[in-house]
């Protein structure tokens, strides 16, 4: 029988337990009783733990009594993980365990605890797109995707926030039992077996430079108020008085991307909350947003957001 353990602690994410438990314990259902999954439950602290929704779980065991060799080792996560600081006695028995395991990995955030066990380095990994800036600065080492669904690398399996726990839970199973078992799954929880896209569909882009009076944000505030206008880094450079070339250089100092970048990314926003709130045509709406062409606002949303302009509507439209 495959066993899976996950590791629990005090504020854990419930769905981060919850969703891919459920998963393997739906796929039991359908498998014969020697192929059943064997799930436990393993917490940093005996008794009850308080999860971060006020829900108490009772874990089967505490780590330190574990010496098993697991089918899949999983870390849950939790709002406060990336504050906690390391703990040398979990993470000398995560980097034990996920030794001796099959695959190992982490669900949203709970891949600090990875981190902090060393089994990040040199690795592609997923986490919440909100906690993705702070876990690279954390583990320099680590290949962080802020925007995959999920990931495998080799033994190390992670996905991004929450939910994602379940899409990443249905890939292990199908690649353990085909993809019609992990469907099947999929329809009994009314989820999807693969979706569409990343997290940058979930993820707002715009966020305030630190210094409101600096010409970054001068800029930026431009570009907000007049995204149907021909924007581009000379425009931007004369509205605050500086070279095109030292604009540009100053730009991508403060925020981490390139003017051109962030005007794309301001259209898309705003093509988003357009596609989410009304039912305008798509040429209005790319109009609106500076992007000319419907075309370009199709290309732009398949290149950004792996999803069509249309699709993007059906799945976020209020109007539904």
């Amino acid at each position: 029988m495959p066993t899976i353990a996950i590791l629990i602690f005090p504020g854990v994410q419930a769905l981060d337990v919850s969703g891919p438990m459920d998963v393997f314990a739906e796929a039991n259902s359908f498998l014969p009783p020697e192929q059943h999954y064997v799930i436990e439950v393993l917490g940093t602290q005996e008794g009850l733990l308080r999860c971060s929704n006020g829900l108490c779980l009772a874990a089967h065991r505490h780590y330190a009594q574990v010496h098993d060799a697991y089918d899949l080792l999983l870390v849950a996560g939790g709002p406060g993980l990336p504050a906690q600081a390391r703990d040398a006695d979990l993470s000398a028995w995560l980097a034990s365990a996920a030794g001796k395991a099959r695959r190992h990995g982490s669900i949203c955030n709970g891949a600090f605890l990875l981190g902090h066990a060393g089994l990040l380095d040199g690795k592609k990994v997923a986490t919440h797109w909100n906690d993705a800036a702070a876990l690279a600065a954390r583990f320099p080492l680590a290949q962080v995707d802020a925007d995959s669904i999920y990931l495998h690398d080799g033994k190390l399996v992670s996905s991004a926030g929450v939910t994602a726990g379940i899409d990443l839970s249905l890939s292990l199973l199908a690649d353990d039992c085909g993809a019609q078992l992990a469907l099947q799954v999929a329809r009994r929880l009314v989820v999807y077996t693969q979706r569409q896209g990343g997290q940058s569909q979930f993820s707002p882009y715009l966020t305030p430079v630190v210094d409101a009076s600096s010409p970054v944000a001068q800029a930026q505030q431009y570009v907000l108020a007049h995204l149907g206008a021909a924007l581009d880094v000379d425009t931007l450079a004369r509205l605050v008085a500086m070279s095109p070339r030292n604009f540009a250089r100053v730009f991508v100092r403060e925020l981490g991307v390139t003017p051109a970048y962030f005007i794309e990314s301001a259209r898309l926003d705003a093509a988003r909350a357009l596609l989410e709130a009304g039912s305008e045509p798509l040429k209005t709406v790319a109009w609106r947003c500076g992007f000319g062409t419907a075309d370009q606002l199709r290309t732009v949303f398949l290149r950004r957001l792996g999803v069509s302009a249309k699709q993007y509507r059906q799945n976020f439209s209020s109007l539904q």
